[in-house]
């Protein structure tokens, strides 16, 4: 493995990027849906559904949604009657979205303190796996892709949610000069966090690209792989099967 890991757009040591990252999503925990309508003007929430869509839940399948601490994926999976499992790092993130579903009224989610890179699951435990916003942030994304294929059945799909680089011309400026200028302010007027949201920003433009990081989702096992840009592939949907 390499020395050093993205964080941001900077080059830190992999045991640091785990522990920076850590720190930015403890922060923002309370406040992660004002995060994602500041980077995303709001628009995250029918990307969510719409996604889901895409994965096609089914009542008693076993789905593990990683890096979901808040619920936001899960919510949408469980209301099919599928069995969810959220699985995240942060317990901060973890307790967000325990709050919010008793909240809601909604119960038989099983919430899991877990390291996407090193899961604790068995293998062939899920007949889907859902990541949502939350790759970009894994210190070793390829050791993470490796144990999503491991603990999925056969026939098992793998769905992930990113933002990623769009190609529509005028619109990259407009949506690079947004982000990188604005979405700072908002994050320091609306949670007093400008790092947080700086570091975030950051992590979109070191993500790999559409090709590139399909190219490592079919690395790590999965076929059919596909990549459904959104919005000129500002946002991407990935898709792959365990066969």
């Amino acid at each position: 493995m390499n020395d050093t890991v993205s964080f941001g757009y900077t080059d830190v040591a992999p045991g640091e990027k785990t522990k920076r990252v850590g720190a930015v999503f403890s922060s923002v925990a309370a406040r992660y849906d004002l995060m994602n309508d500041a980077m995303s003007g709001g628009l995250h929430r029918l990307w969510k559904d719409r996604f889901v869509r895409r994965v096609k839940p089914r009542a008693g399948e076993y789905i593990l949604d990683m890096a979901g601490g808040t619920g936001d994926i899960a919510f949408r999976l469980a209301a099919s009657g599928a069995r969810v499992t959220v699985a995240d790092i942060n317990p901060d993130m973890l307790a967000v979205g325990i709050e919010r579903a008793a909240k809601r009224g909604i119960d038989g989610l099983v919430w899991s303190e877990a390291n996407a890179e090193a899961l604790t699951f068995p293998d062939a435990s899920f007949d889907a796996y859902t990541i949502a916003f939350g790759i970009r942030n894994v210190t070793h994304i390829q050791q993470a892709l490796g144990e999503a294929h491991r603990v999925l059945k056969r026939g098992g799909r793998f769905f992930c949610l990113e933002f990623s680089t769009t190609q529509w011309p005028g619109f990259a400026e407009v949506y690079d000069a947004y982000s990188h200028r604005l979405v700072p302010k908002l994050g320091k007027l609306l949670a007093d966090d400008e790092d947080s949201y700086r570091y975030l920003i950051e992590s979109i433009r070191r993500f790999p690209d559409m090709p590139a990081f399909e190219a490592m989702i079919a690395k790590a096992g999965f076929v059919r792989t596909h990549a459904e840009p959104v919005l000129g592939g500002l946002v991407a949907m990935h898709s792959g099967w365990k066969i």
